[in-house]
């Protein structure tokens, strides 16, 4: 059995080349610990906001709320106990698979988390991991909280600013990266982190002489004693925190999400018992961001579980390999954000147009059947006729295609999918199953399943969850208020904001309006929080990034962020003008500051008419500088604004887009203004 890395090989394998781990005396260590001894730490409240406090677990006096509360560290034994043999993670070198068994994988961690101690890592203190997935991140990760640490997942695309941001929150003693352009980042505002002890970069030689190499990490904690790790072990409980998740900065500045072992352990366990997954046999393909906590779930937890296993991508999965990859694996499931379902969409309609009359006859035939059948199933109604025929010449032909063959399920997640797409793949007999959670609820908290789900509906709450509607409106919308052992602990070091978030009664008010009808089904219907989630999953705060394109423009008055459930990011400007003398409205003609900054660039227009007519070529270029600038202070790619357009009429309360303060009404304005809206989002010119 081959393990991950060329570069190690020799130092994990025995001198026989027999595959058995070489682990000296350790080999199986803690292999046989009586699993009774995960104890609850005493706790009388369900959230907490400091990193070494417990919280009272939600438990019930039977079904899935009664299930015994285990820690990180008793699952991975469980599991190398059920699974020893069966291969845990996958990497494709060249051309063969590098596999690593359960048991190889167990020892790893086991390896990581000594070399952790050895290097500084301090009880309750952090190993910030930024990079790919690969073997070496979950190794991380898992040998972090066997060390008594908080794994902190560091987004790839943050700048150096937002991972200092981070790793000073979450008090790193230690930080994984992948290679040398994460290390840049770390290195750059090293001097400014306290706490960081050490730096390991898991791929390639690192260019800096203080930074370890992966084989030298591994080898680090050699001398460090059993029993050292075992008091590590033993201080932790399943009600305490053992990872950060932290938001990508909606609010303008990232918050830490406090998760404990048994939110990770049983959402694992009731995520895999919802869709009833198979122990031992089922394989997935490992490539959305795991700094993401619905990757977490699916990719690390999940197999922990049921013995699974996780074949990793490329990292250029998202730029054409997936493809490739899912046509190898054949993956028994997955999981995609929207913007993923619509790239896969896109290419499939331009191979679809290339098709003779007769295929594109064929397709188009039984994709009517293939909408038709589908949502009979739903309502528990006979198939339509030609179905089965339909399969055989189109369905079956087009999930091979793509390597989903062996799918179970596809599952789209982290962000709304658009009804135009759940339609096209409803048509070609692979259902979109929508999943709707957040960090703050570990991950899933509504599934929707092929015997169980609703167009556009996220599906029913996940096992031994509840939901309810709070402040219901006279459409029966309301706040949707969640509660399971999958909700989070709290905010870390923020009591103020987890108080908030969490009330008296333990319910997490998530911020999201929704309908729940009849059968159970939740809809998302609106956000009370001014947050867009892009087709990709990622959530923006729109009122940074506004600010910032504010301040490099002073020639415009209101700017309005769009690209919710969209590709990308776009913005609506609106110029200062001269108000009318007598209602105070606003006018085409260009305010007098406006006016000496259009003259400073060279142009001699008067009226936001003559700008948007004429296109003006030095205000056009001094708006997409300014845009520019404010692009590279965004903290990451997806805040990046990529498009925008002038309106041709400033904002007032008498228009609707003004509120009696002044505050922006952005779904009037999104309203008002769709047809502008779609049109930056059809056009390929800025």
């Amino acid at each position: 059995m081959k393990v991950m890395d060329e570069n190690v090989r020799d130092q994990l394998l025995d001198e026989s080349g027999t595959g058995e781990m070489a682990c000296g005396d350790h080999a199986m260590y803690g292999y046989d610990q009586d699993l009774e001894e995960d104890r609850l730490a005493p706790a009388d409240d369900v959230k907490a906001w400091k990193r070494d406090a417990a919280v009272r677990i939600r438990l019930g006096t039977d079904g899935p709320l009664a299930e015994k509360p285990i820690s990180v560290m008793t699952l991975m034994r469980q599991s190398v106990k059920k699974f020893p043999n069966v291969v845990a993670l996958a990497t494709k070198v060249d051309t063969h698979w590098h596999e690593i068994t359960f048991q190889q994988y167990y020892d790893l961690v086991i390896r990581a988390a000594k070399s952790f101690i050895k290097l500084g890592l301090e009880v309750r203190g952090s190993v910030g991991i930024i990079g790919f997935n690969s073997p070496e991140w979950f190794i991380s990760d898992i040998g972090a909280i066997f060390a008594g640490g908080l794994a902190t997942g560091i987004y790839t695309t943050n700048g150096a600013e937002a991972c200092e941001e981070i790793m000073r929150s979450a008090e790193c003693n230690v930080v994984v990266v992948e290679n040398d352009v994460q290390l840049q980042k770390i290195l750059k505002v090293k001097h400014k982190l306290p706490h960081l002890k050490a730096i390991i970069q898991y791929k390639g030689q690192p260019t800096d002489k203080s930074v370890y190499s992966w084989s030298d990490f591994v080898l680090a904690g050699h001398d460090v004693n059993d029993a050292v790790l075992e008091e590590r072990i033993r201080g932790q409980s399943p009600n305490k925190c053992c990872t950060l998740i932290y938001t990508s900065g909606t609010t303008g500045s990232s918050k830490a999400v406090m998760l404990s072992h048994d939110n990770l352990v049983w959402t694992a366990k009731m995520t895999g018992q919802t869709v009833q997954w198979s122990y031992g046999t089922e394989k997935l393909v490992s490539y959305l961001p795991l700094s993401h906590v619905a990757a977490q779930i699916v990719d690390i937890y999940i197999p922990l579980v049921f013995g699974t296993t996780i074949y990793f991508a490329r990292p250029d999965a998202l730029k054409g390999s997936l493809g490739t990859s899912l046509q190898e694996v054949k993956p028994t499931g997955f999981m995609g954000v929207p913007r993923v379902w619509e790239k896969i969409q896109e290419k499939m309609v331009e191979v679809g147009r290339a098709q003779g009359y007769v295929k594109r006859f064929i397709a188009s035939w039984a994709k009517d059947i293939g909408r038709r059948g589908n949502i009979a199933l739903m309502n528990n109604e006979p198939l339509p006729w030609g179905w089965t025929i339909a399969k055989y010449l189109v369905f079956d032909k087009v999930r091979t295609a793509l390597g989903l063959q062996g799918a179970q399920y596809c599952i789209s997640c982290a962000a709304p999918v658009m009804k135009e797409t759940l339609d096209f793949f409803l048509s070609l007999n692979i259902p979109l199953l929508e999943v709707f959670g957040l960090s703050e609820t570990s991950g899933p908290h509504t599934f929707a399943l092929p015997w169980a789900s609703r167009m556009m509906s996220v599906g029913r709450s996940l096992i031994g969850c509840s939901t309810k509607l709070s402040s219901v409106d006279k459409d029966q919308s309301g706040e949707l208020c969640l509660q399971g052992r999958n909700t989070f602990m709290g905010y870390m070091n923020e009591e103020a904001m987890t108080r908030a978030s969490i009330d008296e009664d333990g319910w997490f008010h998530s911020g999201d309006i929704g309908k729940i009808d009849e059968d159970g089904f939740i809809y998302i219907t609106g956000r009370l929080k001014e947050l867009l989630i892009t087709a990709g999953g990622e959530n923006v705060a729109p009122v940074p990034i506004e600010e910032r394109i504010k301040e490099q423009l002073p020639c415009v008055s209101n700017c309005v962020l769009v690209g919710d459930r969209l590709k990308f990011l776009s913005v609506l400007l609106t110029f200062k003008t001269v108000p009318h003398a007598d209602t105070q409205e606003p006018t085409d003609e260009l305010a007098p500051s406006v006016l000496k900054w259009c003259q400073s660039l060279g142009s001699d227009v008067t009226t936001v008419d003559d700008i948007i007519n004429s296109k003006d070529p030095a205000v056009f270029e001094a708006i997409e500088n300014g845009i520019g600038e404010a692009n590279r202070k965004a903290i990451s790619r997806a805040q990046v604004v990529q498009k925008w357009t002038i309106l041709p009429s400033d904002f007032s309360v008498s228009g609707g887009e003004l509120g009696p303060t002044l505050k922006l009404k952005r779904q009037v304005i999104c309203s008002k203004y769709a047809k502008t809206i779609d049109a930056l989002y059809s056009s390929t010119t800025d």
